[in-house]
């Protein structure tokens, strides 16, 4: 039995040895295969290393209301650095070879007239010294915040260089290289420079350049071209402050935002239509998968294609908006004698009094948007301040243009009737204060009815409805005429001033009753050019506001499909009956066309009938660095009469009176009533644009 069971044992014994010798080979034939066969292509295989590369898309493209491109995209060449090959600043060694690299390639630039994008908010004055660059607070701060450099917010320009010079090991070159390796590294810096964020050092490169850093690839290592869309104005100068501009997103904006995909090398709106629009704009980025081996071969493939933005269409006739820009400072400067010694300024604004489009609207001085980056300094500090945009947020007293609002509300209220009359004698007296008509020779002391102290424009007249209505029930009705609040366009606006005991006791001042009477011929009321038309246009249809607007329509950059139609937004009514506006009117067209005054010699012969309203308004402004009061001029009218299509209002910085302004707006009506007109409404209503 003893002898049986150790046979079976060694039986079993032999088979188990067997099968580990078994498994034990298979192992070793496949360690064999994976090391001796697979391994070079393994090997390969794990060397290789990917990244996600975006790819830009086009903006959407800005048309005028008939179609006409305003702002496209032109492919340019880019310079960028790629992350993989550029010197890498995590070693002493690393940031010498950076800004080595660097210095030859500014040099380059230099020697090529190119320019670079230069991000850093910070310039060398007249005296050699750093300072911050003019209409950038929000880069600066971004600058010094705890982000970024982590100064106090009292910091000098100095300070911020200092900081980066320390940081960028900047020590051995002088100060003017020193600051152009410090902006373009902190640039890098600010985007988040990595393998899937490419820098972007330089756009529309000029292909000479291109080649000679191709041709030295080795010297400029990572520094490599690549074929973007970038924004093409058809005219800089038209609508600068409409159209805006763009640039690169900040800080503010990127963290708003990034939600929605932004990446802090990605462009944005920074002004205007390219600001507010923004979210139709914007196209939808591409993808690139990028592999690189362990040679540092790479190979690129397209994941996604970039779909570019919408198509934004504007309300404004471009043809109509140039003849504007172009002829304000022509007729500002043919009246000079009847102007103060200030710079030619003020704003002109076309409104369809139907909807309350915008066809026109010119802030003068104007600038280029295209040459706004190497402009911005002189811009900023040029006393005419071409960058304010007077439509929207410029403010001016309205003078005797408010006097029909004053006139609507005393017949609404049933204060007067068409029959009510006021003798002006030339002085109005209120208490121990006496105020005066200047307009008396015109009416010459005789009992006005409202008609004619409109068309004479009778200071005395509406002191009367002043101090009757009282400041309440005047801002009332101005308030529902659009006068004092934002008129609700898409781009940043004023909300204005209505004179009343709560502004002046947010200014420390005593409300006195004489003011009600100053109000009345709107004194101390401040209202933006864009407020004042929408004021015009109001009367003109009868008591209704719409709400302003400069966006049209938004379309589908392809197939022109309408994603938006702007439709008129009634915002409210004024409440007034027709038959009081009719009056009003009609003392409007008077005033406009048939008066005998100055407004006739240039509204007279138009193939319609203008009604108009003139003002004149008093301010004090630096004249050669002397506090002098002088005037300012303002111009309201609608047209045609009988069935009102447009208002048109003009105000003229330093003129004694409104007559500088009438020929812009007999030029207006030429051109939206002539046969140009006719052609640019018609191709308006063509099927392109709907």
């Amino acid at each position: 039995m003893k002898t049986v069971t150790l046979k079976k044992l060694n039986r079993r014994g032999g088979w188990l040895l067997g099968l580990l010798l078994a498994v034990l080979s298979g192992f070793v034939a496949t360690l064999a295969k994976v090391q001796l066969v697979d391994g070079p292509r393994i090997s390969e295989i794990r060397a290789i290393t990917s990244s996600s590369v975006a790819v830009p898309a086009a903006r959407g493209i800005l048309l005028d209301r008939s179609g006409i491109p305003l702002v496209e995209n032109k492919a340019s060449v880019s310079l960028i650095f790629e992350h993989p090959y550029f010197p890498d600043r995590s070693s002493a060694a690393g940031q010498a070879r950076r800004n080595a690299l660097l210095v030859s390639l500014l040099a380059l630039f230099e020697k090529h007239g190119a320019d670079w994008l230069d991000p850093l908010p910070i310039q060398w004055n007249a005296a050699g010294q750093a300072e911050f660059l003019p209409e950038m607070e929000t880069e600066i701060a971004e600058l010094k915040s705890p982000g970024k450099l982590n100064l106090n917010t009292y910091a000098t320009a100095q300070n911020c260089l200092d900081a980066l010079a320390e940081r960028y090991d900047l020590k051995d070159y002088d100060a003017v290289t020193a600051r152009k390796l410090a902006s373009v590294q902190y640039g890098m810096w600010r985007v988040g420079y990595t393998t899937s964020t490419p820098y972007t050092f330089a756009e529309d490169v000029p292909g000479a350049l291109v080649s000679v850093i191709k041709e030295n690839s080795t010297l400029y290592a990572g520094v490599n071209s690549k074929v973007v869309p970038i924004r093409s104005y058809l005219d800089g100068t038209l609508a600068p402050h409409i159209l805006g501009r763009v640039g690169a997103i900040s800080e503010s904006d990127y963290a708003a935002h990034k939600e929605e995909g932004y990446k802090l090398n990605d462009v944005y709106g920074a002004s205007g239509i390219e600001r507010a629009a923004e979210g139709w704009l914007r196209g939808h980025e591409g993808l690139n998968q990028v592999m690189v081996d362990s040679n540092g071969n790479a190979e690129t493939v397209r994941v996604q294609e970039a779909v570019q933005g919408n198509t934004v269409v504007l309300t404004i006739d471009s043809g109509l908006q140039r003849m504007v820009q172009d002829a304000f400072p022509k007729y500002m400067t043919q009246f000079e004698s009847k102007r103060a010694d200030v710079p030619i300024g003020g704003a002109v604004v076309v409104l369809d009094v139907n909807s309350f489009a915008v066809l026109a609207a010119v802030s003068y001085p104007d600038y280029d948007v295209t040459a706004y980056a190497e402009n911005v300094a002189a811009l900023a500090k040029d006393p005419a301040a071409p960058l304010w945009d007077r439509v929207l947020r410029g403010t001016y007293e309205p003078g005797s243009t408010i006097k029909p609002s004053g006139a609507l509300a005393a017949l609404q209220e049933g204060i007067i009737t068409e029959n009510y009359t006021y003798n002006c004698t030339g002085k109005y007296h209120f208490l121990d204060t006496t105020f005066k008509c200047d307009q008396v020779r015109y009416h010459g002391g005789r009992p006005l009815n409202v008609y004619k102290a409109l068309v004479d424009s009778c200071n005395s007249f509406f002191y009367e409805m002043g101090r009757i209505l009282t400041y309440e029930k005047l801002n009332a009705y101005r308030l529902s005429m659009g006068l004092g609040q934002k008129t609700g366009t898409e781009l940043p606006e004023e909300t204005g001033v209505m004179d009343s005991p709560e502004r002046r006791a947010l200014l420390g001042q005593q409300w006195f009753a004489g003011y009600n009477i100053q109000t009345g011929i709107g004194q101390n009321n401040l209202f933006t050019p864009m407020q004042i038309a929408v004021y015009a246009a109001t009367i003109a249809n009868g008591g209704t506001r719409y709400r302003a607007h400069f966006i049209q329509s938004v379309r589908n950059s392809t197939t022109m499909e309408p994603l938006l139609v702007n439709q008129p937004e009634v915002l409210g009514t004024t409440g007034v009956a027709k038959e009081h506006y009719a009056l009003v009117r009609s003392a409007m067209l008077r005033a406009g066309t048939y008066s005998g005054g100055s407004a006739e010699r240039y509204l007279g012969g138009l193939p319609v009938e203008v009604a108009a309203k003139t003002g004149t308004s008093q301010v004090v402004r630096s004249v050669n660095g002397v506090p002098t009061r002088i005037n300012n001029g303002i111009f309201i009218t609608f047209a045609p009469y009988d069935k009102p299509e447009i208002a048109v209002i003009a105000v003229g910085e330093g003129c004694n009176n409104s007559e500088p302004t009438m020929p812009i707006v007999r030029d207006i009506y030429e051109y939206y009533f002539g046969s140009m007109g006719s052609m640019v409404k018609e191709q308006a209503e063509g099927e392109l644009l709907g």
